[in-house]
């Protein structure tokens, strides 16, 4: 896809695995080890981001790969939310939601620029490349 050989190798997936362990590291603690369903949803919404993008990559189009970026971009929305709850029942400090939401926000950013590069770019995806003629013959010796 572009220039990337693998998911791995996009910031924004980077950034999101980061936000996503960052997060659940804060669900282990305190009164927020203790809200089950909050937990459960921020630590889902988190890892939505990142596999996503992941899924939406190896699928091989551009188009698809477009979709999944923006259900990304989405979960992104979707943790910042839950973040603001987190925030409100105190379970994490004003700077830790600062920071988280500041993270979240530039991978929105990020996401936005890739779709917005990728609709622009005329790729279609690996998926839509030529595969080489290959003879099939009898095995060298």
């Amino acid at each position: 896809m572009g220039t990337f050989k693998s998911f791995e190798e996009i910031q924004a997936w980077q950034n999101a695995r980061t936000l996503a362990d960052k997060i659940y590291n804060l669900t282990l603690e305190g009164t927020f080890a203790r809200d089950y369903k909050l937990r459960d949803q921020i630590n889902g919404s988190s890892g939505s981001i990142m596999d996503n993008i992941a899924e939406g990559y190896e699928r091989g189009g551009t188009r698809e790969f477009i979709q999944f970026l923006s259900i990304s971009k989405g979960s992104a929305g979707e943790t910042r939310s839950q973040l603001y709850r987190a925030f409100d029942r105190k379970h994490i400090s004003k700077e830790q939601f600062q920071e988280l939401k500041e993270e979240t926000l530039q991978i929105s950013k990020q996401l936005s620029s890739l779709m917005k590069y990728l609709k622009g770019s005329g790729l279609k995806g690996t998926k839509y490349m030529e595969e080489p003629d290959i003879e099939y013959g009898e095995p060298e010796t």
